[in-house]
């Protein structure tokens, strides 16, 4: 046992420990323990103003970083799970030297137990020969990968990075609750937490001596690099996402901008020849080392599971081949396998010689029959969980059941003793956490990292991720469940090592303008966001026209309406005013149709989703609140026309929002380019509709001018160009011709053209691509419109050589969605599905 450092008393705040449970800060009533001391003087010192002040910097920090965790269950029909904002407590854990040499060099040991148990059950299976494991519980997992058997991998290691998880048990005992083997999240939140931390608390963190984590990132990234089969200067390394809609999206996103790798979804790569590539705008680039956090069965639909939409097709080909690494390997999973907890303690004596450093909580596995008689007697006071995926079941407290209920348990267990493991249930310890001013007890648990290095040793990283309950009363320490976390705090007894995988300040630093590799994948969301985004702007404009009219004179806003459904309005024998009010909330806020408002920001948001590392921090918080102001069910009937005017305000202010940050944030790379590109089409569509609509009979009438200038956004324009009433030739100048207005069709395609300009030819030859012809003849066609020939320079009255527009807007309507297929076929034709052909509904 840890000699603890002689208490210190703790006067500042009120706080007591919870009855029968460890408290990490407290020894006893009022007394805090030594390690604690430095950081109770600190905050102390800073008094409650102050420090509350620096909380809500923190608070701050976390939101404009955009950290969050993916909330399942929260979500409305047809949408998906909502991010939550991730929840630190400015109160760290903090854990003497001492203690923390036990637990690294528990954590080691374990970290090598697992990886000879691994080699061997994908090897010479030895330890079911011997019957040291059962076989039961091996082959009837779907975490046992079939493929992977006899199958070699670098080092012979199946688990490069392993987390641990923790409790303490009220004598102050740490015991392991389970193992992460197959892809260990937190690592990332781990740093978030850190460097919140040390933004918020400098002068505390450096009083404290605490051990950085700057180094353990430097092995493991060095680890990943010494994985590439082909060894190089700069091996290629992409971080394998299962996508947006995962738990922990944003520690993916947030790693891969850390350590410096390309981040990946199973449709960003493709293996040809046994080789895996990552599908680019320029071609296919080789890859070297995959780090994954796309669970083991879903990683290759060919040979592990075939209804899988996250792998990549083929990866096991390219694994057997020794082309590229997978870290974790896959299978890897079976490493964290419950059923394999009670046999540790023997399998570590057997295969190290050595007593297990770090004991694993007493569990039970049902398949066999002595274990299976001792759980039956002892139901009440034990924790029965799931053995084999899929089964449904959430953890059962035996506590918290009736006889009745204990007796109908039991008969489950009896009907399939193998689906069962149960364990002792551990009243967690607890530790302080900053609650409405002042501290209160939360229960918490440890998970502890550790990597393989590259010359095969092992490093674990100082202190971990700490997880808390969501209040005094739950021991439920679950992010899903409302739970938060803590930083770590690991005291070093002398200098703390200041090392850090970046250049250190003044270094000499190679300059470089290179942006990210630009998936395919990515470049066509970005050219499908920037065509919703576009496409949502124009619904909320026609919208917020006709509502502004509505009140003035009902009859007037008919012809609009026609434009903003798409469709004449439906005759019945209602007033207009019963018959537009519902039509118009529909389009608006209401269904989630190809033409509604709804459902273009529907779209926005789930393509801005697979975009958040691509995506200015403030443009991603306007499309969410966008999103969230339009996610709400309303009663159509209900919304007052100001309420609606209100929403459509606010919506027109948020896609500015995106609008300006994108433009001003973002680097004028291919991505942004492909995002502008898809703007920039959907609008030269609109517009061509606008003008079709206003004016396709023999007159225009000043009504109708007003409200496609206001549409336009081109109003203010064309008062200060024209101090007279709007008339048809130079409204037509102003939207059509004029290449100096940003609102113009002429400007629409210039801008198109310049973009595609820049894009890779694909032929080898400069000859002009198809795209390019297209957009040079819409353009050319435009610029040789004569307004004089088409509009009387008198009145309104278009002449009789007006036929020209037609067939230019015709062809715009023909040619612009075949430029955009075509775009796709030449740059973008990597990726599996053509957000075209998915029409207005979510993937």
């Amino acid at each position: 046992m840890v000699v603890e450092p002689s208490p210190t008393p703790l006067m500042r705040w009120p706080y007591r420990a919870v009855e029968g449970h460890f408290d990490e800060m407290l020894a006893g009533p009022n007394e805090a323990r030594g390690h604690y001391r430095k950081l109770l003087d600190g905050m102390a010192g800073l008094g409650d103003e102050e420090f509350d002040r620096r909380w809500r910097l923190g608070q701050q920090l976390i939101h404009e970083n955009g950290v969050t965790y993916t909330i399942y269950g929260e979500d409305t029909p047809g949408h998906a799970p909502r991010d939550r904002q991730w929840q630190l407590d400015p109160v760290p854990l903090v854990l003497s030297q001492a203690e923390w040499r036990t637990i690294e060099t528990a954590a080691i040991q374990r970290a090598r137990l697992i990886n000879l148990i691994l080699a061997d059950l994908y090897g010479p299976q030895q330890l079911i020969h011997d019957r040291l494991l059962p076989a039961a519980a091996i082959y009837a997992h779907s975490a046992f990968a079939r493929p992977m058997l006899g199958v070699k991998v670098p080092g012979n290691v199946h688990c490069h990075l392993l987390a641990i998880d923790l409790a303490r048990a009220p004598d102050g005992q740490w015991w392991v609750i389970g193992d992460r083997t197959q892809a260990p999240s937190g690592m990332g939140y781990a740093i978030e937490n850190r460097l919140v931390m040390t933004r918020t608390m400098p002068d505390i963190f450096a009083d404290c001596q605490v051990t950085r984590l700057a180094e353990f990132f430097g092995h493991f990234n060095q680890t990943m690099l010494s994985l590439a089969p082909v060894k190089r200067d700069n091996p290629r390394v992409v971080l394998l996402t299962p996508g947006p809609y995962n738990e922990t999206y944003f520690e993916h996103a947030y790693l891969s901008r850390y350590l410096g790798y390309t981040l990946a979804e199973g449709r960003d790569l493709t293996v040809r020849d046994a080789h895996v590539y990552l599908k680019t705008l320029s071609g296919l680039l080789p890859v070297d080392v995959i780090l994954r956090r796309t669970d083991d069965l879903y990683c290759d639909p060919l040979e592990l599971r075939e209804d899988s939409v996250l792998g990549i097709p083929g990866l096991m080909q390219a694994v057997r081949a020794g082309s590229v690494a997978v870290a974790n390997a896959l299978g890897s999973g079976l490493g964290q396998v419950p059923a394999l907890l009670p046999f540790f303690a023997g399998l570590c004596r057997k295969m190290l010689g050595e007593e297990l450093k770090l004991p694993t909580i007493a569990t039970w596995w049902c398949g066999q029959s002595g274990p299976m008689n001792q759980v039956l007697s002892r139901l009440d006071k034990l924790v029965l969980k799931p053995a084999l995926p899929g089964a449904g079941l959430e953890p059962i407290f035996g506590s918290t059941l009736s006889a009745d209920e204990r007796a109908e348990l039991a008969q489950r267990i009896i009907a399939s003793p193998r689906s069962w493991v149960a364990q002792e249930q551990v009243n967690l310890s607890t530790a302080p956490c900053w609650v409405e001013g002042g501290l209160s007890p939360r229960h918490t648990m440890l998970r502890v990292f550790v990597s393989v290095r590259s010359d095969g040793s092992y490093v674990v990283m100082p202190g971990g991720l700490c997880r808390i309950s969501g209040s005094a009363e739950s021991m439920l320490v679950s992010m899903q469940k409302g739970g938060g976390s803590k930083d770590t705090w690991v005291l070093s007894d002398g200098p703390v090592n200041q090392s850090n995988p970046l250049p250190p300040p003044g270094a000499p630093v190679e300059i470089t303008r290179a942006g990210q590799v630009l998936p395919s994948r990515v470049a066509d969301e970005m050219f499908w966001l920037g065509r919703y985004v576009d496409r949502a702007e124009y619904g909320v404009r026609i919208a917020r026209c006709i509502a502004r009219r509505f009140s003035s004179d009902p009859r007037s806003v008919e012809a609009l309406m026609v434009l903003l459904l798409g469709r004449p309005m439906p005759k019945d024998t209602r007033d207009f005013e019963d018959r537009f009010i519902e039509p118009l909330f529909d389009a608006a806020a209401g269904n989630r149709g190809l033409r509604s408002v709804r459902g273009s920001i529907d779209q926005m948001y789930r393509i801005a989703s697979n975009l958040r590392d691509r995506l200015p921090g403030d443009a991603w918080r306007a499309i969410a609140a966008l999103d969230e102001s339009f996610r709400r069910p309303r009663a159509v009937r209900a919304l007052m026309m100001s309420q609606c005017t209100d929403t459509l305000d606010r919506a027109m202010t948020l896609l500015s929002a995106f609008t300006g940050q994108t433009a001003d944030s973002m680097l004028r790379d291919k991505g942004w380019a492909f995002l502008d590109v898809g703007r920039r089409i959907e609008r030269s569509l609109h517009l061509a509709e606008l003008i079709g609509w206003a004016f396709k009979g023999k007159t225009c009438s000043s009504e109708q001018l007003d409200e496609i200038v206001e549409i336009a956004s081109s109003t203010r324009t064309y008062r200060s160009r024209y101090l007279t009433t709007l008339q048809s030739g130079p409204v037509f100048d102003l939207l059509v011709l004029d290449e100096n207005n940003p609102q113009s069709l002429a400007f629409q395609l210039a801008t198109a053209l310049q973009h595609v300009e820049t894009f890779p030819l694909v032929p080898s030859t400069q000859l002009l691509t198809q795209d390019r012809r297209i957009l040079i003849d819409l353009l050319t066609r435009v610029r040789l419109l004569d307004v004089g020939a088409i509009f009387d320079s008198v009145d309104n009255e278009r002449s009789e050589t007006h036929g020209v527009l037609s067939d230019v807007l015709a062809k715009l309507n023909h040619d612009l969605p075949r430029l955009s297929d075509m775009l796709s076929r030449l740059y973008l034709s990597h990726v599996g599905v053509s957000h075209q052909s998915r029409g207005g509904n979510a993937s």
